[in-house]
């Protein structure tokens, strides 16, 4: 018996080894995602048969934003529960439902580490069962690349395969092609309802060792009316800051919405960005972007991620004229700055009297994260023309009145973006032009947009902080 069950265990340990082997095999051929590598087929199988190769202490990578597979979640968090796995740990982007393994009474079985969250994480974040990582979201797939995280499991949405025998990431690349290069296993949730993208979404069904189908609704995102301080920044930026011919960077939300509902009287507006969402379609439909100024992808519209309402993904189903591409890319300083005229609109939470803002944080809590405002405020001012725009845009109150442009941030905030960065500041009162101004100069612009009940407090603070009164000489 112990002779049985030592050749048993000495049989087993091979096995092991010679999988280890023939993955690590693997890993070096996956050069390339789109890559058909000869011989090789994926093998259908149910998500808890997948996962099943997860071992305690193991790291999963999983796609980010819409892109992420639902089915591959679920049955991770049931092999978890069914082999007592401790210590797995997950690397995710930006979640839209709240992942069940992120649950309080999953802790010990599942450990986040997200580069960005949202809503439906902060709050594991901040009570301390998941990790952040503070990082621009050009370098994730440093990430994977310098071996700082090492998947067990890369997995992630795609369509069904085509006659060619490839499949599509569709809404969401980022950085996951980066991860699926250094992964044991590729797993792959094919749902037929997700949009067929082209570019750096690419990938062939060799890459995968298993495939699991799910038909699921994608993750939407549908346009909310637009508040009048919202609709007036939109009117500011898009009649003041945004020239005919200039290649527009945006993020999601009201304030992104708003700009681009006031743009339908401009000529070759071009896309090139981190993400985008529903209000790109009019503007195409009514020929106002027409990308074709750009110096990269030119005649194209350019994201890493998108976003949007069911109408959105059906009309860039099958639709050439967005390319995908890594975050790597989309996020480029250089890459940004070769285009003509950028102009990068974001937001932040807070801004000091000197032009320091916090878009990650609310004092010590995590709120969000870095992801692409850095690179491309960064990217606009280093526009090869000399004519980009880097723009931080926010109401000038809170929902309770407070205001928003402060004397300083609050204890504990993190700058996302330093004073250096940030050349035009835009509230409903108006534009604030920072770039070249000192800091007298940068609290008297920054108060003059400020809400008027808030200005003469803040011009004493202001006084109190620089040892003079804020001055636009």
């Amino acid at each position: 018996m112990v002779v049985f069950r030592s050749t048993r265990l000495v049989n087993y340990h091979r096995r092991r080894l010679n999988q280890l082997i023939d993955c690590r095999k693997l890993c070096s051929l996956r050069s390339e995602p789109s890559q058909p590598l000869p011989g090789r087929k994926p093998k259908y199988v149910s998500a808890k048969e997948a996962l099943s190769v997860l071992q305690s202490g193991d790291l999963v990578s999983m796609q980010a934003v819409a892109g992420a597979p639902k089915a591959l979640a679920k049955g991770m968090l049931e092999v978890g529960i069914a082999n007592n796995l401790t210590d797995v740990k997950v690397f995710h982007l930006m979640s839209l439902t709240i992942p069940d393994y992120m649950k309080p009474e999953y802790s010990k079985i599942f450990r986040v580490r997200a580069s960005f969250t949202s809503g439906l994480d902060r709050e594991a974040i901040n009570s301390g069962r998941a990790d952040y990582i503070p990082m621009f979201l050009s370098e994730t797939g440093l990430l994977f690349r310098r071996n700082i995280l090492k998947p067990k499991v890369t997995m992630l949405q795609v369509t069904p395969v085509d006659e060619h025998g490839f499949h599509s990431m569709g809404p969401s690349v980022t950085s996951i092609r980066d991860s699926i290069k250094v992964s044991e296993y590729v797993i792959g949730e094919v749902n037929p309802r997700l949009p067929r993208t082209v570019g750096d979404s690419t990938i062939h069904e060799s890459q995968f060792d298993y495939l699991v189908e799910n038909e699921t609704e994608l993750d939407a995102l549908n346009p909310k009316p637009m508040s009048d301080v919202e609709k007036q920044i939109g009117k500011h930026i898009a009649d003041n800051l945004i020239e005919d011919g200039a290649t527009l960077q945006m993020g999601i939300g009201g304030i992104p919405d708003a700009v681009l509902a006031q743009c339908k009287n401009h000529k070759d507006l071009g896309i090139h960005t981190e993400m985008f969402s529903d209000g790109v379609i009019d503007l195409i439909e009514n020929g106002n972007i027409t990308n074709r100024l750009k110096n990269t992808e030119k005649g194209f519209l350019t994201a890493t991620f998108i976003i949007g309402s069911t109408r959105f993904y059906d009309y860039f189903h099958n639709n050439p004229y967005l390319i995908m591409k890594t975050c790597d890319y989309t996020n480029d300083q250089h890459v940004i700055g070769s285009n003509p005229k950028v102009t990068a609109i974001n937001s932040c939470i807070e801004i000091d009297i000197t032009g320091q803002a916090a878009s990650d944080t609310v004092g010590t809590k995590i709120y969000s994260g870095f992801g692409g405002q850095v690179d491309f405020l960064r990217g606009a001012a280093l526009s090869f023309d000399g004519k980009g725009k880097p723009i931080l845009a926010l109401p000038s109150t809170t929902n309770k009145g407070e205001s928003k442009i402060v004397p300083y941030l609050k204890h504990g905030a993190g700058v996302t973006s330093t004073r250096a960065h940030v050349h035009y500041v835009v509230t409903e009162y108006g534009i604030a032009s920072l770039f070249g101004l000192s800091n007298r100069q940068r609290a008297h612009q920054l108060i003059s947009i400020a809400h008027p009940d808030h200005r003469e407090s803040l011009e004493k603070a202001a006084f109190e902080r620089l040892k003079c009164m804020p001055s636009k000489d």
